[in-house]
């Protein structure tokens, strides 16, 4: 089980966020309060989906021996509050020697990372109080 943990001081909203030996911050923009030193909450969550696919897509192609000299993707997210509904869209762009076929393929593989599994799935969150 992955484990994440995150703590803040009273810097709003300047958030210390540590997995294994690793260690990023996250923030909220100046326009929501914060001081913009890294990403909001939201982009982690999108940027989650951008790399699992990005990663996903690079053992598959190399498994493969297909032609991927470089793989980018732009992920966009929205939060409508009033419905209740998120939306993130995902534009992938391949650099190489790939026919429609093969870019067809890696596009299905794309929802299959975990990421994508995990968000397209029921998620159960627990919570306690110390």
């Amino acid at each position: 089980m992955e484990r994440i943990t995150a703590q803040i001081g009273k810097d709003r909203y300047t958030t210390a966020i540590t997995a294994r030996k690793h260690r990023l911050i996250s923030d909220e923009p100046e326009d929501m309060g914060g001081q913009d030193l890294g990403f909001a909450p939201q982009e982690l969550f999108a940027a989650a989906l951008a790399s699992c696919t990005i990663i996903t897509l690079r053992m598959y192609a190399d498994r493969k021996g297909w032609d991927v000299e470089s793989i980018a993707i732009d992920v966009t997210f929205d939060r409508d509050a009033a419905a209740n509904v998120t939306r993130l869209e995902r534009k992938i762009e391949f650099t190489g020697n790939l026919d429609q076929t093969q870019k067809e393929r890696l596009k299905v593989i794309a929802n299959s990372c975990p990421i994508h599994k995990t968000l397209t799935n029921p998620i159960e969150i627990t919570t306690t109080v110390q």
